[in-house]
């Protein structure tokens, strides 16, 4: 049996991550595969599993052998539609693909929906019922969760595990809060999360690591800017009425009136408002934005419903995405992530709208974090430009899965995303 808390005691060598995939159609060839790719990674901490759809059915089957022959300390994991690991997106393919850390003198403390008490509550009762579930601390680093999009109140449930982190020695709230929505079922019921030696259809699975760990969350929402920062002077819920004293319409009409041809083209895959997260800064860059979508706007009232709760004062800006866009954005938030070498292992949960679906060729996500930390090939190879990453390679130890929705950070607190690539760097 498995204790919901697992910690090492002293620091007896570094951390060592391994990954490991199958794509076979049967389920125990999945396991027997990947039990043998990681025969030297045996009994590791903590052991992330995700299962295609297409072995939802044997979804509990495949948990409990590879926690029987892995033996890990901390087992989690979901169904979801696609599945990744190293460089690779297993799109449309049956696929199993596990992530194993051994994590010397980290704190590891798992959950799940079933353990949380109070969960009714609101208000105060409802932050210390959530923070003792996650176990928050001052030296919480992450903590990482997936949950059923169909049975769990997310939207409402974030601002909860937000408020339920400590502070840390510099006053700032402890811990970045990171995971992804099961996206392997269509329904409620379809969705299987792995929880140790347990299965759940519904709720949420996590896992909190804290002490001597540095846990860097990235956030790619790939929208680019149009138009210039506006103050919403007149607002309700969600829905937007005047901005800068203006009908919000009237101010998107005129702004549609002067974009280019591209640009318009490219408003056929949707538009965003983008709310600036701190009214404190005074330049605004892409990752300064909460990126949501423009829900609907009403021609007789001038007012454009947006998926998100809005205010008179807050600062907006719309917006686009295009493939480019989402490239240049990856790009730019891993380029920040270089200064730290690269990580011993990578988590990455990116959006079911990636993909194929916005890129035009295969293992868009994962190749481009592989790629960032790679060696600067030799000179000769520079000179011919471009640069190749063979897919097939290892690389730094990754996996993740396609979710139905993202959860991460931007600025101090976590928000659920949409079309975004979330990705978890772990360093000792």
């Amino acid at each position: 049996m498995v204790s919901e808390s697992h910690k090492q005691g002293s620091v007896q060598s570094r951390f060592r991550f391994a990954h490991g995939v199958s794509t076979s159609a049967d389920a125990v060839i999945a396991v027997e595969e990947i039990a043998e790719q990681l025969q030297h990674a045996t009994e590791p901490d903590l052991l992330f599993v995700f299962i295609s759809a297409h072995h939802t059915e044997e979804a509990a089957q495949i948990g409990a052998a590879l926690g029987r022959a892995v033996r890990p300390g901390v087992l989690l994991g979901t169904t979801a539609g696609t599945v990744i690991e190293g460089s690779r997106e297993l799109e449309r393919t049956p696929g199993v693909s596990v992530l194993a850390a051994h994590l010397p003198g980290v704190g590891i403390h798992a959950y799940c929906s079933e353990s949380l008490t109070h969960s009714a509550a609101k208000g105060e009762a409802g932050v210390l019922a959530m923070r003792e579930l996650i176990g928050a601390s001052p030296l919480l680093r992450s903590t990482i969760l997936f949950a059923d999009p169909f049975s769990t109140p997310l939207t409402r449930m974030l601002p909860t595990l937000n408020a339920a982190r400590v502070s840390d020695r510099n006053g700032h709230p402890a811990g970045s809060i990171i995971g992804g929505m099961a996206s392997g079922g269509a329904k409620a019921g379809e969705n299987t999360l792995l929880y140790n030696n347990r299965t759940l259809t519904t709720g949420f699975v996590g896992v909190s690591l804290s002490g001597p760990i540095r846990v860097d969350s990235v956030v790619s929402q790939g929208c680019r800017p149009i138009g210039e920062n506006m103050v919403i002077t007149k607002a309700k819920n969600n829905v937007i009425y005047e901005l800068g004293g203006r009908p919000a319409l009237n101010v998107l009409r005129d702004l549609l009136d002067i974009l280019g041809e591209n640009e318009r083209e490219l408003l056929k895959r949707g538009l965003f408002v983008g709310r600036v997260v701190s009214e404190y800064k005074d330049n605004l860059g892409r990752g300064d934005y909460l990126i949501r979508n423009v829900a609907g706007v009403n021609p007789k009232t001038n007012f454009i419903a947006v998926h998100d709760l809005v205010r008179v004062g807050q600062t907006v800006r719309f917006h686009i995405r295009d493939a480019q866009t989402a490239e240049e954005d990856l790009e730019l938030v891993l380029n920040a992530q270089q200064l730290y070498g690269p990580p011993a292992g990578v988590l990455l949960l990116t959006c079911t709208g990636r993909g194929r679906n916005l890129f035009d060729h295969r293992h868009h996500d994962a190749s481009t974090i592989q790629r960032a930390f790679q060696d600067d090939p030799p000179g000769e190879e520079r000179a011919k430009g471009g640069r190749v990453l063979d897919t097939g390679a290892r690389g730094i130890p990754l996996a993740g899965f396609f979710a139905a929705g993202e959860i991460g950070p931007v600025g101090d607190a976590s928000y659920l995303h949409g079309h975004s690539a979330c990705a978890v760097m772990f360093r000792e």
